[in-house]
């Protein structure tokens, strides 16, 4: 009988492959050129995100002047020429603004509730006292920020591989908005080591008003006339250090903090009584008391519910008060002591008692519950200032009528 074998004969499988490979060749190809090409783009891209954003940070550094009494129209200016000397792929950002408040380049508000721009020429600065921030967050004539856009259109982006997909170039823009808030910070030696607690300036609907004027009584009496306390700037664990009675004095004589006074920290206070401290201040009130003039400061602004100031408190912004009188450290039952001006009040009165009175009715000072201000010692007697005040700090603070310096990028 004949035997027959099985032969398995391989198939020939380098066709197939060969087939596969011609027709996946250019899926990968294309692929490859895809992920190149949007890796160029990606670099290109922040480029000109970072001229954007160097543009709009430079023009709101400079929308207000110095003294924050006017918004500076050559901010546009400003904005333009640090975006167009950020360079993409060794040309320039294209950066179309003629001059003005149109284009590429503009002034205008920025609204936290809506997150949207809204252009605006206008140079004349909202009022921040007797509104809300909400009221100010809609209102387009509060002038906060500036928008850049950059582009790479005139110029645009050349691709390499995409070219095999018939994608020669591509235009690309990006946009930055700056803005310019309410001070969350203060520079060093421009606050006294006095804190405002933040309820004695703002009304129930957490409105910065200057209608009332406000006493500190040094813990004489919590409950009717306690609005502030002291400091000492004091921010390493400062509920547990406290406030040091001497550190306060030296702050006084030094001339105010000597590092930022930054918002949302806690710092160390002190709502009682520092005799040094106080005795100080009495002696550099007395160049204004001479005058007649108040004494302008800025002070850090604090949370302190029920005028209750304890071992530290929370910074929540910035404020600038008139200080229009300080009594002494004695009793002075006959009012012998009262004023007879103070900046644009002047009494004729012999009697102190009615001069007080007349005082009081004309600043408008008030205890925490309403009632006329006493003539107390050892207090100190103050009116926020509804005018425009010189910017300081960064942004990030509440709207205690003080503008910051430092613009931050909200887009």
């Amino acid at each position: 009988m004949k035997k027959f074998r099985l032969v398995c004969r391989p198939t020939d499988e380098s066709g197939a492959i060969a087939i596969i490979a011609a027709i996946t060749l250019p899926l990968f190809l294309g692929f490859a050129a895809i992920a190149i090409d949007l890796s160029h783009l990606y670099v290109v891209r922040n480029e000109l995100q970072n001229a954007a954003d160097a543009g709009a940070l430079a023009g709101a550094r400079v929308l207000y002047d110095d003294e924050g009494t006017s918004v500076n129209e050559n901010a546009n200016q400003t904005a333009y020429d640090a975006a167009v000397a950020n360079w993409s792929q060794k040309t320039p950002a294209e950066v179309n603004w003629q001059g003005g408040n149109e284009g590429d380049v503009q002034r205008g508000h920025w609204s936290f509730a809506t997150r949207t721009f809204t252009p605006n020429p206008s140079l004349v600065p909202a009022d921040l006292w007797n509104v809300s921030t909400e009221e100010l967050d809609a209102n387009p004539d509060f002038i906060n920020a500036v928008r850049v856009k950059t582009r790479r259109e005139a110029n645009p982006v050349t691709l390499f591989f995409a070219r095999i997909l018939g994608k020669e170039t591509a235009k690309l823009s990006a946009e930055a908005v700056a803005y310019r808030g309410f001070a969350g910070s203060i520079d060093p030696y421009e606050a006294m080591p006095i804190v405002i607690c933040r309820e004695s300036i703002l009304t129930n609907a957490d409105i910065y008003t200057c209608n009332v004027g406000r006493m500190i009584n040094s813990g004489q009496n919590i409950a009717t006339n306690e609005t502030g306390g002291w400091t000492d700037f004091n921010w390493d664990d400062p509920c547990t250090g406290g406030t040091n009675a001497s550190a306060v004095r030296d702050k006084i004589i030094g001339g105010g903090n000597p590092e930022p006074v930054y918002y949302n920290r806690e710092v160390a206070t002190n709502g009682g009584e520092i005799q040094s401290a106080f005795g100080e201040l009495l002696t550099r009130w007395e160049e204004y008391k001479n005058k007649g003039e108040p004494w302008k400061l800025t002070l850090p602004v604090i949370t302190c519910p029920d005028n209750n100031i304890g071992t530290c408190e929370m910074v929540v912004g910035a404020v600038e008060v008139n200080i229009v009188w300080i009594t002494g450290t004695g009793e002075d039952p006959s009012y012998t002591n009262v004023p007879y001006k103070m900046g644009g009040w002047s009494s004729s009165a012999a009697d102190g008692l009615t001069r007080w009175n007349e005082f009081v009715t004309y600043f408008n000072l008030q205890n925490v519950d309403g009632s006329p201000a006493p003539y107390a010692k050892k207090s100190i007697y103050f009116k926020p200032d509804c005018t425009y005040h010189e910017p300081t700090g960064i942004s990030g603070g509440e709207n205690f009528g003080v503008l910051s310096k430092v613009p931050v990028l909200v887009k």
